[in-house]
């Protein structure tokens, strides 16, 4: 027998961060429900006065859900497949076992900090960078013990090789603290004129140039956290799930590559039509298009890891989230593009189109991957079974239901926006006036903010799931997967 096959793995950061992902869930996607009825009923907006606009929730909605839910699902995966893949356990170093919880502390610290700062209004006003300066220090320590967590663990791994996912989780780390350094370069003002408060601040840089880097740090948020990390955890999960090693290990590298060149310049497509260069704008849209080819590429390779075994998707609840969350994420990988190109853009920028494709996204390739990220290492965590396979299948065709009726609604919304917007009269005179856009538009923010509850009812269903599973029967050996045909093929070299 092996040294790896007696490693017992410790969990206690990982189901630390299992717990915040739901918690956050939970929060962020509550909030994300009631902007959307606002949008549909906007007198609800006044209830409890400015804490309730929409205004001052929305920044709570994005970060919640973006480095509330997404990253403590990124960082509890990390902790689980870390150590599977690099054949090292948490507990033969004490230096990591404490960075990993002090990790995890510091971090909620950080986000209670967020949050309630964001809810009190204090907001630096820039998408997706919206804490003040002092909390942006606690976000680069946070940061900076995730990656001594990371190459700590590779620095005393018994596997020579590094997995795919590892190189997916570096380039999630670097890539971010890239990108987050820049962006968040600012001047705080009560230093400089000794007015004001000390969490105000002002950014480095001015105008088009502060576009250009917010933008360069927006666009590849989503590329760091919502794509990277999220590939990392499918090319694992996956083949884990199925017993199906990966369709093509060559293509896994070329998309990785494809993704670390393409993805950083594509951000100029959010300034389409904007007073920065003309050449940045193109430049944007190019790389947009361009980016088409490593995201199918890679959300190709996950789908024929399933060739000649599309059977277990009948089988495997579990299956059926990985799936779809691929499938959504060629829908996203394609409307980004489409979107970016100018002539469409002209057309659906500042439309809700907007929202429904980020959403469709971050609904159904991150939510649904994160979600079976949990289903599958609650039984590991734990030791025992989960709870009801017939509440993981009715939650997907809830949540199914829900994000379809989400990004539906939001496309026709988006294109009845902007074709209003454009509409002349015979002299040239525009045909219909703002407000004349938001009523045509009150059904579909219905449909929206329906598709949006029956998303987070699913969710709850997934919180039920798994809080019913830590009291499940025990199981005497770790399951080798969650579907009964999952064994027949090696996925164990992972």
């Amino acid at each position: 027998m092996r040294p790896s096959d007696m490693l017992h793995y410790d969990y206690s950061v990982a189901k630390l961060f299992m717990f915040s992902t739901i918690i956050f869930g939970i929060v962020g996607m509550a909030i994300g429900v009631i902007i959307a009825f606002e949008m549909a009923c906007p007198d609800i907006n006044h209830i409890a006065g400015e804490y309730s606009a929409f205004g001052r929730l929305r920044p709570l909605h994005t970060n919640g859900i973006i480095f509330g839910f997404m990253l403590s699902g990124i960082f509890s995966t990390w902790y689980y497949i870390g150590q599977r893949v690099l054949k090292v356990s948490m507990s033969e170093s004490s230096f990591l076992m404490f960075i990993g919880k002090f990790h995890f502390w510091l971090y909620m610290l950080v986000m209670i900090a967020a949050v309630v700062s964001l809810f009190a209004g204090f907001s630096t006003a820039k998408e997706y960078a919206e804490l003040e300066w002092p909390i942006d220090i606690g976000v680069v320590l946070v940061w900076v013990l995730w990656g001594v967590s990371i190459f700590g663990l590779i620095g005393i791994r018994r596997e020579k090789t590094l997995y795919i996912s590892v190189w997916y989780y570096i380039a999630t780390f670097l890539g971010i603290a890239m990108l987050y350094l820049f962006n968040n370069m600012e001047i705080p003002t009560r230093l400089v004129s000794g007015y004001g408060s000390w969490l105000h601040s002002v950014s480095m840089y001015a105008g088009s140039n502060d576009a250009l880097v917010q933008w360069w740090y927006g666009h590849n948020a989503v590329a760091f956290v919502f794509t990277v990390a999220i590939i990392a955890q499918i090319y694992y999960f996956l083949p884990k799930e199925s017993g199906q090693p990966i369709f093509s290990y060559k293509l896994s590298l070329f998309s990785f590559w494809g993704l670390m060149f393409i993805y950083l310049w594509a951000g100029g497509h959010h300034l389409i039509y904007s007073a920065t260069p003309d050449w940045m704008q193109t430049m944007g849209s190019v790389f947009s298009v361009v980016l088409i080819l490593p995201s199918w590429g890679s959300a190709i390779n996950i789908l024929l890891t399933m060739k000649g075994e599309w059977t277990q998707l009948r089988e495997s609840p579990l299956i059926k989230f990985m799936v779809l969350a691929s499938t959504f994420y060629m829908f996203s990988t394609l409307e980004g593009p489409i979107l970016s190109i100018k002539s469409v853009n002209a057309l659906a920028h500042f439309t809700d189109w907007v929202p429904g494709h980020v959403h469709d996204g971050a609904l159904g390739w991150v939510g649904f991957m994160i979600m079976a990220a949990m289903y599958h290492m609650t039984p590991r965590f734990f030791k025992r079974e989960i709870y009801s396979k017939s509440i993981m299948e009715a939650q997907f065709w809830v949540q199914t239901t829900g994000i379809v009726l989400y990004f539906a609604s939001m496309w026709i919304a988006g294109i009845t926006q902007g074709m209003m917007w454009r509409a002349t009269d015979s002299y040239g005179s525009l045909l219909y006036s703002f407000i004349d856009t938001v009523v045509v538009l009150i059904p579909y923010y219905w449909i929206r903010a329906i598709g949006g509850l029956l998303y987070l009812i699913g969710f709850l269903m997934f919180v039920y799931n798994i809080y019913k599973s830590m009291s499940a029967p025990k199981i005497s050996a770790e399951p080798k997967s969650a579907s009964p045909m999952g064994t027949r093929a090696s996925a164990e070299v992972m």
